[in-house]
């Protein structure tokens, strides 16, 4: 009866055994996930920056169409294609999954472009740097500069208490020839008085604490030609 016993335990451990009874069986876990390498920014080709874009198919005598062309960026599936008007502030986005795409656009017309890489199974962007250009109009000899971008301070920023700031900015034109700039300052967005006139890309504006101040400045070359940038706001800490 013993011997019986024996035999049925040993038995039964062998099954267990076999069987990986108290084993660590892994075969049920979720994997852990590979890590998705984020886009990185890719570089634009053409229309070149602050240029005249004389390439294109003239459709009319107001638009024309033109290939926007980049470099492949790593990690990369699709690219989302920025172009603003600056004159009317219009903006077309296109995304595709290749290195060019055509718009139609109109002609002796200031543009700015960019372009944002996007990986799939990520959130994550990069976005390329921004370039300006005109489009090549009919009949023009002379172009109108291209918008002021801000340098400091900065868009929605909150700077710290002081008596004066230096507003900063920079400025370019097709066929430079900027000879001067004139800046507009205030508490309203609405009614902003002009603080001077200058040949630098600087001005210093008297502040107060606790007030948000908004600013824009006027662009003009040797023809007269003048360009207004986008009007800029800062908080006064």
């Amino acid at each position: 009866m013993k011997t019986i016993l024996y035999n049925l335990i040993g038995i039964s451990a062998f099954l267990l055994t076999s069987c990986g009874g108290g084993g660590d069986d892994t075969s049920g876990e979720t994997p852990t996930p590979t890590p998705v390498t984020s886009p990185k920014a890719t570089t634009l080709v053409f229309p070149n920056n602050n240029s005249e874009c004389t390439e294109g198919t003239v459709i009319s005598t107001s638009e024309s169409t033109v290939e926007f062309r980049w470099n492949t960026s790593e990690n990369t599936d699709t690219y989302e294609v920025n172009l603003k008007n600056l004159a009317t502030g219009g903006v077309q986005r296109k995304t595709v999954t290749t290195t060019n795409e055509s718009f139609t656009i109109e002609r002796g017309t200031p543009f700015e472009w960019f372009v944002i890489s996007k990986g799939n199974g990520t959130s994550e962007t990069a976005s390329s740097s921004i370039w300006k250009f005109y489009n090549q109009g009919s009949g023009v000899t002379n172009y109108a500069p291209f918008p002021a971008d801000v340098l400091s301070p900065l868009r929605g920023s909150t700077i710290a208490n002081a008596t004066t700031v230096s507003l900063r900015w920079t400025g370019s034109d097709v066929d430079n020839d900027i000879t001067e700039y004139e800046v507009f300052f205030g508490t309203s967005k609405t009614t902003l008085t002009s603080i001077g006139q200058t040949t630098e890309t600087s001005i210093e504006a008297t502040i107060s604490s606790g007030v948000i101040y908004y600013w824009k400045v006027i662009t003009i070359d040797s023809k007269n030609n003048t360009s207004s940038s986008e009007t800029f706001e800062f908080k006064v800490g």
